[in-house]
């Protein structure tokens, strides 16, 4: 939709600006562990792990940190993580979904729902919003990996499902068993993506206007504490309201 910013983007950007280096770096960190302890712990024969590095990497964590949360796993020093799924919805109808690893359920339990309540949003049961969404493979590229035009080729010779391509980047989709594939058949042509993940795409996209931008925000930064891993919203914003929130 032309002079709106999808959500992605949004928090995207602002990451990037707050500079919460420390939070990512943690966050990098218990995946690769999880991962490790689940499979093998050598990425070349573990899928999930051989992400996580992979993305790790790409978000410049250092190889001793990922070293040493891989050799956590494989000696049985990591604590025991719970991934959890939360769906509700946010300021406006927004769809939320929010994905945790947590080593205290009741504790990441209370505190989504606190923070759902706080902002003026409603927590509810698994698949009450999910439904609405895609599971996916997401492929996310710098802009400065080619232009619309070749990253959009790539991406069609690779066996990817869409693109999406703005002053941002370049987000490339994949279905949910082929992520590997086309992640490999990228990197030959592109080089190596910003990061590669399963993800949840939105069906469709929710309009978000006024203050209820300003609440959604401030409940989507609410949600991102050290439990909560991804945050996911369907919210529609207006090049207008992203300025404001943005000023």
């Amino acid at each position: 939709m032309a002079g709106h910013s999808k959500f992605k983007n949004i928090m995207h950007r602002k990451g990037r600006a707050d500079g919460v280096r420390s939070k990512l770096f943690s966050k990098l960190s218990r995946e690769i562990t999880v991962a490790a302890k689940m499979g093998l712990p050598d990425p070349a024969m573990n899928a999930r792990l051989r992400l996580a590095v992979n993305n790790a990497k790409a978000e410049s964590l250092p190889k001793d940190v990922i070293e040493r949360a891989i050799k956590k796993a494989a000696g049985g020093e990591a604590e025991s993580y719970d991934e959890i799924r939360y769906e509700g919805f946010g300021p406006g109808g927004v769809g939320v979904i929010v994905e945790v690893l947590t080593d205290n359920r009741n504790r990441s339990a209370s505190t989504v729902r606190s923070t759902f309540t706080k902002c003026g949003g409603n927590l509810g049961e698994t698949g009450s919003v999910s439904f609405m969404w895609d599971r996916v493979g997401q492929i996310v590229y710098a802009a400065g990996a080619g232009s619309e035009d070749k990253v959009m080729e790539a991406a069609i010779e690779a066996g990817a499902e869409d693109v999406e391509s703005d002053e941002d980047g370049h987000t490339i989709y994949t279905a949910f068993d082929g992520l590997s594939d086309v992640a490999a058949a990228l990197e030959a042509s592109l080089g190596a993506a910003k990061s590669t993940s399963l993800a949840w795409r939105p069906k469709a996209w929710t309009p978000v206007t006024g203050e209820a931008v300003a609440t959604l925000m401030k409940m989507i930064e609410a949600l991102e504490d050290d439990d909560v891993q991804n945050v996911y919203s369907n919210a529609d914003i207006s090049s207008e309201d992203l300025e404001k929130l943005e000023g």
